[in-house]
């Protein structure tokens, strides 16, 4: 796994050993940060299920101004630590929270909080055909909080397996959606 482009590009990333973590694939993260362009350059970003931090380093590495990082396991907020110092980042411009993802979303409207992408590629939910969705894409979708964190041109990139299918609610308006191999990514933004 490495970063594919900006000023950090080429560089590899360590990921943490076992079947707990599913980073994004490198073909993947190309296709969303493609399709973003520039609207990276300055952008501050929110990574939830944060893992090794690949989205967010790859966002700082094509312009991002900062990243917030959510993640809840201690081992993998350590990796994401490693990789960002790899990368050669300012120390200023990142922020790691090990915690609960739902938990901090609920912290950052708080302290009334703005990103202008809002990237998720969380774990997979299972197969869900004649029910409606458990998946943690799906609890993000239908948590009305996170709505309240992007800013009014902000986008939230929201990752899922295309065998889980996900019902949008009405306070998200769907812009694209790129599919590769299993995974999807949805760009969603408030309408």
């Amino acid at each position: 796994m490495r970063i594919t482009g900006g000023k950090a590009a080429r560089r590899l990333l360590k990921v943490p050993k076992g079947f707990e973590l599913r980073p994004t694939p490198d073909l993947v993260k190309q296709a969303v940060f493609n399709s973003l362009g520039n609207r990276v350059t300055g952008a501050r970003v929110l990574e939830l299920f944060a893992g090794t931090g690949a989205l967010s380093l790859e966002s700082l590495s094509r312009g991002a101004a900062s990243a917030i990082c959510i993640e809840k396991s201690g081992r993998h907020a350590a990796v994401l630590r490693e990789n960002f110092q790899t990368a050669g980042f300012a120390a200023e411009i990142l922020q790691v929270r090990v915690q609960d993802v739902f938990t901090a979303v609920g912290q950052l409207v708080q302290e009334s909080q703005c990103f202008e992408l809002i990237l998720a590629d969380p774990p997979y939910g299972e197969k869900n055909v004649g029910r409606r969705s458990t998946s943690f894409a799906q609890l993000l979708l239908d948590d009305a909080r996170v709505p309240r964190l992007l800013s009014s041109a902000g986008v939230l990139i929201l990752g899922h397996s295309k065998r889980d299918t996900l019902a949008v609610p009405e306070w998200w308006r769907e812009q694209k959606v790129l599919k590769h191999g299993d995974s999807v990514m949805r760009f969603l933004s408030c309408p």
